[in-house]
């Protein structure tokens, strides 16, 4: 695999300046902001995430104003007591996306939030103290304890809460492919493993954020 040299330079012929090449790179939340916010909001991200799988982001945005009304500010010891009969009136709200497995998912997904918060004081403490180095098997605790959320939902979730990480894309799979790092999207713990230890080499050569250099990777794909 090629060293971060070698990516910041082929990042910079491309943008021209190292301004232009940083404008356009990703900022991850500090420690210290990812505790501060609160239990509501992380489990409101984690049904947006839910919600914005194949279905246009922008669709189910304009539509959260009533999520966040018809789930009680996603508050989880509210929403952690709704049942199914309750979740059945919510099919019939035509303001929502009427998504009964994903409707389903949203107290589950309180549960999660609880008992993470019951272990670690708070969920956004929790994050922050996951270390970035084994950002893969975050993923993996959030895929296993959650609910719907494997596949990209786990990273992109972690990207839209500011949780430092890469993101395996259409690009970036691509990038380190080419690099002989994988030989497709991984998915196994092996290839997990061995993108892992690529961005931890890259991170230790660079010092820059795991998102930064997954951008800087997407960079390097031709379109």
């Amino acid at each position: 695999m090629h060293d971060y040299r070698w990516l910041h330079e082929y990042c910079l012929n491309r943008f021209g300046s190292v301004a232009e090449l940083e404008a356009r790179l990703p900022q991850a939340r500090s420690a210290e902001e990812l505790r501060a916010v609160g239990d509501d909001r992380y489990l409101s991200l984690l049904s947006l995430r839910v919600f914005r799988a194949g279905l246009k982001h922008s669709l189910v945005d304009a539509k959260w104003p009533a999520f966040e009304e018809v789930f009680f500010g996603f508050d989880p010891h509210k929403v952690v007591l709704m049942g199914a009969e309750h979740l059945e009136r919510l099919m019939q709200d035509e303001r929502l996306i009427r998504h009964l497995a994903k409707l389903r998912s949203v107290p589950r997904n309180a549960q999660f939030v609880l008992d993470v918060a019951r272990e670690h004081g708070s969920f956004g403490a929790w994050l922050a103290d996951w270390p970035a180095s084994d950002i893969t098997g975050l993923w993996r605790y959030l895929a296993k304890h959650g609910s719907q959320l494997g596949g990209l939902s786990a990273p992109r979730f972690l990207r839209m809460a500011g949780k430092d990480t890469f993101i395996p894309t259409d690009d970036v799979v691509a990038a380190l492919q080419a690099q002989g790092i994988v030989d497709k999207a991984p998915s196994s713990q092996r290839d997990l493993a061995a993108v892992q230890a690529a961005f931890n080499a890259w991170q230790a050569q660079s010092g820059r954020p795991l998102c930064q250099l997954s951008m800087m990777l997407a960079f390097t794909v031709n379109h």
